[in-house]
């Protein structure tokens, strides 16, 4: 005949089980959402989409302030439609159904550092843009000027007219397809297949 005897308090024991439990779950989400919010960071400044997109990736965890064995890690963008295009390869047409404006490197950069604007771009060089049609390839918006030292479409300085240049400063398409530079689905499945093997972990390292 064999006995069995529990010694000590079941119901304290099974609490600090489920306490171990909580805190394993909570911080192998966490820990998830952390490394999935970096890897989609780095997807997107390796891809040359620059360090200000990146920082638009963001992570929470939830429920906050508390361990839980329901715990959730969201990941997300704060430019979601910009993200989420360069992930798909969107095709991407102008609203009003006209033109897409592709500043040439002529152009610049906008003010607030991203791409400029036909109308900005006329208000700050205080030239004319002149609309040339092309039956194959891109049309155009031009201007009538000159070249600085730096490549930028500008007006030109003589009196004469000398060294005066059509330059292209956009090139106008009907629609553009952006080509898929980004996996973000990938590195998800990666951080949740990892999930199990670390509440494990986190598990035996609590009792240790």
């Amino acid at each position: 005949m064999i006995r069995m005897e529990i010694v000590g308090d079941i119901d304290a024991m099974m609490a600090a089980e489920i306490a171990a439990g909580e805190k394993a779950v909570t911080k192998a989400v966490g820990e998830a959402g952390s490394s999935l919010k970096m890897a989609w960071r780095g997807q997107i400044t390796g891809a040359g989409l620059g360090a200000r997109l990146s920082r638009t990736i963001r992570s929470e965890l939830y429920p906050k302030g508390q361990p839980s064995l329901n715990a959730a890690a969201l990941v997300w963008s704060k430019a979601r439609v910009i993200v989420g295009a360069h992930d798909e390869g969107a095709l991407i047409r102008s609203r009003n159904g006209f033109w897409l404006a592709i500043p040439t490197a002529a152009a610049g950069k906008s003010t607030s550092g991203g791409r400029i604007s036909p109308g900005e771009w006329e208000r700050r060089r205080g030239l004319r843009l002149r609309f040339i049609y092309r039956r194959s390839g891109p049309s155009l918006l031009v201007a009538e000027g000159r070249l600085n030292t730096r490549g930028l479409g500008v007006a030109s300085r003589s009196k004469s007219g000398r060294g005066l240049a059509t330059v292209p400063i956009f090139l106008l398409v009907r629609q553009v397809k952006l080509m898929k530079r980004l996996n973000l689905d990938l590195a998800a499945k990666a951080a949740q297949d990892g999930i199990p093997g670390a509440i494990v972990a986190n598990w035996v390292a609590g009792r240790i």
